[in-house]
């Protein structure tokens, strides 16, 4: 007698950066690391892991506002944003699109060869690299050096740490800020 089955579920595989391979089953939504056979702790990210995952929720509400997206999705999300990340670091950065795989509860899914605070660190830099080029597109020099200005002052190390504590992710129950 056939067994029943999700459709899809039949275990898709990740080849991660370090060499290892990693079913989409042994990931569920709350992991935000995965321990590997490597000896190495990589970042993991779905498609439903909200943006306030990284930045605080009123930076999130800009980011949807401001970026323009190309594709299916009505505003910018953790998609667009592991997008980024994979474009400057594709050898560090795996990936996979489960969307066919009714058993895992998300369609996309990212694996990286850094650790989730070093991802972090990542994410924000880049976030604060596409807002560095958006005011560089605005015809306002004094925003332009309040900003410049911001830049000189601000630590992502410690804004990592600091909202890293205050989500409180040791939990996988964290809130947004």
């Amino acid at each position: 007698m056939a067994e029943p089955r999700v459709p899809g579920s039949e275990g898709a595989d990740i080849d991660l950066p370090c060499g290892e391979t990693v079913s989409v089953h042994d990931l569920d939504m709350g992991l935000r690391e995965y321990a590997c056979d490597c000896g190495g702790t990589h970042a993991v990210v779905v498609d439903v892991h909200p943006l306030a995952r990284f930045v605080p929720e009123f930076l999130a509400d800009v980011l949807r506002e401001t970026i323009e997206t190309a594709d299916e999705f009505d505003e910018f999300t953790t998609a667009h944003l592991m997008g980024v990340v994979r474009e400057e670091f594709p050898d560090e950065t795996a990936s996979a699109d489960v969307s066919e795989d009714g058993s895992v509860g998300y369609s996309l899914v990212w694996l990286t060869d850094f650790d989730a605070r070093r991802l972090h660190e990542v994410v924000v830099e880049l976030v604060v690299e596409l807002m560095d080029h958006a005011v560089g597109h605005a015809d306002d020099d004094a925003a332009t050096a309040e900003f410049e200005a911001f830049l000189d002052e601000f630590d992502v190390e410690r804004f990592v740490d600091e909202y890293r504590a205050q989500r409180n992710f040791e939990s996988e129950h964290d809130t947004a800020v």
